[in-house]
């Protein structure tokens, strides 16, 4: 197995100093809606992306943070519905696509959903992708394009380039 494809080296730095994915890794979402949906979890996003998200569904934002997110602490974060048993995403529909799940907002979705899947606590090494891969569970890891160590690097910043 080769590293674009999530085989080869366990650690989280390999020859030279470089990442594991330094050669890319490749991924494509098939629309399953895995990364949005499992146990209850957080959806965190900025003041910008609340105010994004409310204009994407016509809401002034404090309506929006009211009808659609909840408080966790200090912060907020984008409800779930428990459907089948799972906490999915207020805005993952998976009526419109029959055998799809989409995101209702996916333009003004916020940086934790469009950097999915080059999060820290994912590439750390070649054991956490797979393991992430598994649990998710994620069938576009280790599928489709090679996405390279640039594109990467700026998911892991936490970039919008995507």
């Amino acid at each position: 197995m080769s590293t674009t494809d999530g085989g080869g080296s366990d650690g989280a730095v390999g020859e030279g100093g470089r990442p594991w994915y330094a050669d890319g890794l490749r991924f494509e979402c098939t629309q399953c809606g895995n990364c949005c949906s499992g146990g209850p979890g957080a959806v965190w996003f900025t003041p910008d992306e609340a105010e994004a998200m409310a204009r994407a569904v016509g809401l002034p934002p404090e309506r929006f943070l009211e009808q659609y997110t909840r408080r966790i602490g200090a912060r907020r974060s984008l409800k779930e519905l428990v459907r089948d048993g799972k906490h999915d995403c207020v805005f993952l529909d998976r009526d419109s696509r029959p055998g799809k799940a989409v995101c209702q907002i996916y333009k003004a979705r916020p940086t934790q959903c469009r950097t999915w899947p080059w999060w820290p606590e994912v590439v750390e090494s070649q054991a956490t992708w797979e393991d992430t891969r598994r649990r998710t569970p994620c069938p576009g890891m280790g599928t489709g394009p090679v996405h390279p160590l640039v594109e990467i690097t700026i998911g892991l910043s936490g970039g919008r380039d995507r």
